[in-house]
């Protein structure tokens, strides 16, 4: 067991149970505990507040915005339930699925919570965006991050591609990697030309992998116009189960291995990145 606890925040938008079992999958794959972190905000700060109402309309309102928190979060367990049955979890003293539900602000509950963790998991922004939620997760956490699919179906650490581009973000992203390169069958460095100051830049990373019992290849490869297309192009060709990848802290994933990345790179990572920032 390479984490002993890992920490799953639930963003908000749709596909919340196919998030749940790609994290719930994740867990089971490295036999590990998962806290997940689910939020709602006090309805002391909510509408209510924010009209000028007689108090018997406001504590009508309050009530409503109470009972509505509530059936929430039944429904909530329940769908946990749910998804652990459909995973085939079955907890025992490392597997073990921790629930934190909590009021208030949920990025800061995320900055907080997540330091007390081994490594953070999170899904893709929907459609492509960043969002709040997800910029926390990848710039203030301090944690290394796997970012997977909103929808995925299976878990893997077989084989992966790992991006270099010489910045010390992606020099984080190689060492922190390392406990998952061990579980690898298949470890491959890819890198673009300009990065290539000095010719045994690939054949000494692929010598320091090995001696930390890792046999890794490298290979230069072509970006193109579209920031992280090469990279993803590269991963889904090669059927590699995970990229490996650095990020700009200041800009988070708006600048991904060669070259950066976009919104064309978060819509189409249809594999998990382990981030490191």
């Amino acid at each position: 067991m390479i984490y002993e606890k890992m920490f799953f925040p639930i963003g908000g938008g749709d596909e919340l149970e196919e998030r749940l079992y790609g994290a719930f999958l994740i867990a089971k794959y490295f036999n590990t505990r998962l806290e997940v972190l689910q939020s709602y905000y006090k309805t002391s700060k909510g509408i209510a507040d924010g009209l000028l109402l007689p108090h018997d309309i406001h504590d009508s309102i309050e009530e409503v915005l109470r009972n509505r928190i509530e059936s929430e979060k039944h429904e909530f367990l329940a769908l946990v339930e749910k998804v652990k049955k459909d995973v085939g979890i079955v907890e025992d003293e490392n597997l073990k699925i921790d629930l934190k539900i909590k009021e208030g602000v949920r990025s800061s509950m995320i900055e907080l919570y997540s330091k007390i963790s081994d490594i953070v998991i999170t899904a893709t922004p929907p459609s492509g965006i960043p969002t709040a939620t997800f910029e926390t997760i990848t710039q203030r956490t301090g944690k290394p991050v796997i970012m997977f699919p909103r929808v995925m179906r299976k878990f893997s650490t077989d084989s992966i591609v790992i991006g270099w581009n010489n910045s010390p973000q992606s020099s984080r992203a190689l060492t922190s990697s390392i406990p998952l390169l061990k579980m690898a069958k298949r470890v491959e460095i890819v890198t673009a030309g300009q990065f290539i100051e000095y010719g045994s830049l690939l054949e000494d990373m692929v010598e320091y992998l090995k001696l930390h019992g890792i046999n890794a290849t490298a290979k230069i490869i072509k970006t193109t116009m579209v920031p992280g297309e090469a990279l993803l192009n590269h991963a889904i060709e090669g059927n590699f189960d995970m990229i490996v990848a650095g990020t700009h802290g200041h800009k988070g994933l708006r600048e991904l291995m060669l070259g950066g990345t976009t919104r064309y790179f978060l819509e189409n990572a249809h594999i998990p990145v382990f981030l490191s920032y």
